[in-house]
Order: C-alpha cells, then structure tokens, then sequence
C-alpha cells in the first residue's frame, strides 16, 4: 500500500501538487470545502496530463493509473493517515492558521505538516500547533507539474529530520528543493515580488507603457514574460498579499504596494483569472 499523500485545497497550486504527488507514486488524498472546486481540480489535473500523452510524454494508461490515484474529499479528516499534509489554501494567514489547528487535531502522531504559502511565517503556522518541529514551508512555482524549484522553508522549530524527510520527498517528486530560513517573502517573493511592484509604479508614474515595461525586461533581461503579464499571470490579488507581508514584516518604505495595484485589486482586476488586469484577457 503506498504512502497517503495529503492536500489541503484543489485550485491552481494544490491540484497541481496532488497530481506531481500521485505520479511520484503516492496515494493521494485532495481536500477542498466544495465538490464543485475538487471537480474543477480533477478536470485541471485531467487536462494537464492529456497534454503529456498528446506529446508522447506519458501513455494512456499511465495517465489513467495517475488520476485514480487521486482521492477527493470535503472532510478533513479523511487526511488522517497521511504521513504529509500540504496546505494550499488561501494566501491569508487566519485561514492557514486554523487549518493548521485543525490538521494539527486529526493527523497522525508523526505526520509532517508543510505549507505551500509564497510569504507567511512557517513559525507562527508552527506556533499554533503541538508539532511545530515537524512543520516546514513546501513554496512550489506555479505551473507546479513544469517548475523544478520546491523553496522548503524551515521555522524557527522545524527539526533537521524534518527537513531532511522533506528534501528527500521533493526530489521522489522529481523537483530540486533549496533551503532559506524563515523570513517575509522567502527568497522568491522577497525578491521578484519588489521589481514586479517597481514595474507597476513605472505604469503608474506614466514612465512607459505596459508593452514598453515588459518587451524591455523580457529583450533586456531575458525573462521569459514581463513583469506586468507576470503579475497578470500570479494574480493581482496574490501580489498585493505578498507586497503587504514584505511591508509589514520589515517596515520599510521600499516594500510599500503600489497605489494603482491597490486601485486594480479593489476594482476586481486581478489578472488572467478575472479577465482584465494590466491586460485585457
């Protein structure tokens, strides 16, 4: 019987780290409070993976075998004998914290408690559980099934064997997991998020156009998109998110979000998910 592999949420993260999970090998169980968001997982999932048969990446019958590896619930505690639970709910640090309660409550003894959180403190999640030595940051990249980098975040409390298990398990899931201690933004987001927010105020400041700001750093810099469509592309509202954990963790001016991003995530132009954010989609 293989390992249960638990996940909490089946939007854009958490359906793409049940299905790069379930074709490691791992029975895996994926929560979301709705049956209709847990069949919009399944059918990304779907999706996903008839693109690598269409490419010859994977046959027909492996695809099969992947997707009934996958089991999908609306109860919590379906999720307890998993030996992993990654949490990849919303970008919020209540709602995080009292899944982390909850999980905390119905896991077994031993279970490892990860969060897939691009920004909020791995300690304080830790903080609210009995088990803070066995919970550790997991930041996969979106798209989770294409992107080789797993950021694994350890907290103030997160022990050495945990750490070890968890970098042992990215590799099992064929991605590459670098190490940075717990601080607002990691690594990824301390640094992309600040130039994505600097491209924004060029906007705002009316320095460039959109097409301007982004043909000059994809020509320039050679970023595969520019920050306005990458922004787009992450969602507005995630950023903001981000830009407000930078500013208030370190209070400092320079973290500060842009107005005109503040003005967009008020307006509900969140990027591609919304249909209309620095771009019309």
């Amino acid at each position: 019987m293989a390992e249960i592999f638990g996940v909490v949420g089946a939007g854009t993260m958490g359906n793409g780290i049940a299905q790069v999970a379930a074709r490691a090998g791992f029975q895996v169980v994926m929560r979301d409070v709705g049956e209709d968001f847990l069949a919009r997982g399944m059918k990304a999932i779907d999706k996903s993976l008839q693109r690598d048969v269409e490419k010859e990446r994977l046959a027909a019958g492996e695809k099969k075998t992947i997707v009934e590896r996958i089991k999908t619930t609306t109860d919590l505690s379906d999720l307890r004998d998993a030996f992993l639970i990654v949490e990849a709910v919303t970008e919020d640090l209540r709602v995080k914290t009292e899944v982390f309660k909850t999980l905390d409550q119905i896991a077994r003894a031993d279970a490892m408690l990860a969060s897939n959180t691009s920004s909020i403190s791995i300690t304080r999640l830790g903080a609210a559980t009995r088990r803070p030595d066995k919970v550790i940051g997991m930041h996969f990249m979106n798209p989770v099934p294409v992107m080789k980098l797993v950021e694994v975040i350890r907290g103030a409390a997160t022990s050495d064997e945990t750490w070890q298990q968890i970098h042992a398990l990215t590799e099992k899931l064929g991605k590459v997991p670098l190490e940075c201690n717990d601080s607002p933004g990691f690594i990824s987001n301390r640094v992309l998020m600040p130039m994505i927010n600097e491209a924004i105020f060029a906007l705002y400041e009316g320095v460039a156009s959109r097409e301007s700001i982004d043909g000059i750093m994809k020509l320039g810099m050679n970023h595969p998109m520019g920050p306005l469509t990458l922004a787009d592309f992450i969602g507005l509202d995630v950023c903001l998110a981000i830009m407000n954990v930078l500013h208030d963790g370190f209070r400092d001016s320079k973290y500060r979000p842009c107005p005109l991003l503040k003005r967009y995530v008020d307006a509900g132009w969140l990027g591609r998910k919304s249909g209309r954010g620095f771009y019309e989609y």
